[in-house]
This record gives structure tokens, C-alpha cells and sequence, in this order.
């Protein structure tokens, strides 16, 4: 049995298209990337994360080839991470932090969280995401260790921005968030299957299913908070569940 023609050229705007959003990586004849992109591409954005742990790991493994100890490596490893994403997740975990500790109403949260400035709250929150990687990455310390769970925890946290897209509607009448709307519920589940699928073969089926009810505990616990703050969710907010995510899966991968 061929493949159509057709839908392999689909498959391949949709992966192009995820990596656009999700990474700063170049490509040739890059077109901007609309809402309408985004919600068509979720399915691949685990794919898009597995790309970015690769990157991380190679960086470990040059580091340790190099004989650098297992903090500065990790803390190389987690740099490479950011430089490839452009802190996009970051950045939505700082503003997310910001907009939910320091607003007192829904529409000064927004505000706040479309302010480019940051506050303590975001702060605190950028440096207890990037001690926790790195420390877990260190912790685990064998290169082919951290690789699984690099990959692990990028392909798998990618995984749960679908979901919760489709799980939680946005805060906001406008935005990126508002313009991707719902993604296709065909296209959430086999994002949520690759998640589930890369859990399995890069923590091995015991720990999968751990990080997997994991997993769901965050997504339901964000989607509750999201929901009790600002009446839904933003870009900033998904990149917030990207981020605890990732924590979750490398602390698990540390059992």
C-alpha cells in the first residue's frame, strides 16, 4: 500500500510548522506561522520537543566528553535547551507567575501578564525551573541517562499543550491562543499517544506510567488554576504547563 503524496506533504507542513512555533531554529523559506497553523500542527509538537532534547543532549555528551563535571554540564545542556526554544516556555512561565501571584482581579492578571516587564513572582519562578533541570540532569550524570530523559521530558511536555488547548478554552477574545482555538480532537490524540508512546520507550513502561498520571495531575491542576485566575487560558499559561511538565517528567526519570 502507497502513502498518498498528499498526505505526506500535510504531515511534513504540520512538523515544519511546530518547529517554527516551538524553536528558533532557522529553515529555508520559513512562511509565518498563523493560528490556524498552530492548532492543524499540534499533533507534531511532541516531534518538535524530541528535537530539542536532542539538541540538549548532544551538548551534555560534548560536555562530557570534554570532562566537565555533571553541573556545569547540565547547566550547559539546560542553556542549549533555551537558546533553541528562545525561552518561549520561559517566558510564559515568568508572565503566568507574575499575572496569577500579582494581580488582584482577572483583568489586572492579563495585564500584568502581558506586561514585557517581570516581577518577583516571575523571577522566582525562572530560577526553580532552571535549578530543578539542571540539578535533575545532574543528578543523573550518565550521558545515555540524560538523554532519555531529555528526550522524555521535551517530547512528552509538549505533548500536554494540545490537551490542555483543548481542554480549557482561551482567557482572551484576542491573542495567540484565541486565533489557534480548539485543536482537532483527531490531532490531540495522537499528540497525547506520541506523549505516551515517548514516555514508554525513553523511561521504560513502570516510570512511564508514573510521569503519565503525573502528567494528568498537573494538566488538571493547571486547567483548574487557569480557570480560577483569569476564566481560561493563554499562550503564557500553556507555556507554564510546558514548563512543570518538563520539572515532573526529569524528576521521575530520577527514580
Amino acid at each position: 500500500m502507497t502513502i498518498p503524496d498528499e498526505w505526506l506533504a500535510d504531515c511534513a507542513h504540520d512538523l515544519k510548522a511546530s518547529i517554527l512555533f516551538l524553536t528558533r531554529l532557522p529553515f529555508a523559506r520559513a512562511t509565518p506561522i498563523t493560528g490556524a497553523d498552530i492548532a492543524r500542527a499540534a499533533w507534531a509538537f511532541p516531534i518538535a520537543g524530541i528535537v530539542v532534547g536532542l539538541i540538549g543532549a548532544i551538548v551534555y555528551a560534548l560536555a562530557h566528553k570534554a570532562g566537565l563535571p555533571p553541573w556545569p554540564a547540565a547547566s550547559l545542556t539546560v542553556a542549549a535547551t533555551l537558546a533553541a526554544t528562545g525561552c518561549l516556555h520561559e517566558d510564559g512561565l515568568a508572565d503566568t507567575a507574575d499575572g496569577f501571584g500579582g494581580g488582584a482581579t482577572r483583568e489586572r492578571k492579563l495585564d500584568i501578564m502581558r506586561d514585557s516587564r517581570i516581577g518577583t513572582y516571575g523571577v522566582c519562578a525562572l530560577i526553580m525551573s532552571i535549578l530543578l533541570r539542571a540539578s535533575a540532569l545532574a543528578s543523573l550524570a550518565d550521558p545515555a541517562l540524560v538523554m532519555t530523559a531529555l528526550l522524555a521530558a521535551h517530547g512528552a511536555a509538549r505533548a500536554t499543550l494540545p490537551v490542555f488547548m483543548y481542554l480549557v478554552p482561551p482567557a482572551r477574545s484576542d491573542g495567540l491562543s484565541f486565533h489557534a482555538g480548539r485543536p482537532p480532537h483527531e490531532r490531540v490524540i495522537t499528540a497525547g499517544v506520541l506523549g505516551i508512546l515517548i514516555l514508554g520507550i525513553c523511561l521504560g513502561p513502570a516510570l512511564g506510567i508514573v510521569a503519565l498520571i503525573f502528567l494528568i495531575v498537573v494538566i488538571a491542576v493547571m486547567a483548574w488554576l487557569s480557570v480560577d485566575q483569569i476564566d481560561g487560558q493563554t499562550g503564557d499559561v500553556l507555556g507554564a504547563v510546558e514548563q512543570v511538565s518538563e520539572i515532573v517528567i526529569l524528576l521521575v526519570a530520577l527514580r
